[in-house]
């Protein structure tokens, strides 16, 4: 579908209501915003279904038990990051 949207003196851009239908946006959507030249790319960011981020959980800890890390490393890298020793 191609369509045109303006630009309002505050920066803010009107995504066309039958582009919002089409891809289910609903008000609040949160977009990723990449620019380069004269283009400019708006990708939604979707937060992770529980089942997705459980997935994502599992794999963590797999790789994690595969790269050998204990939670004491976990928990010093954190801390450290934090600022703590």
């Amino acid at each position: 579908m191609l369509t045109t949207t303006r630009m309002s003196s505050k920066g803010q851009v009107v995504i066309p209501e039958d582009i919002r239908k089409q891809l289910n946006l609903k008000e609040g959507a949160r977009f990723i915003v990449v620019g380069q030249n004269d283009v400019v790319i708006l990708k939604a960011i979707e937060e992770p279904s529980i089942e997705e981020f459980d997935t994502l959980i599992q794999q963590a800890r797999a790789a994690a038990k595969t790269a050998g890390l204990k939670r004491a490393d976990i928990n010093a890298a954190v801390s450290k990051a934090r600022g703590g020793k």
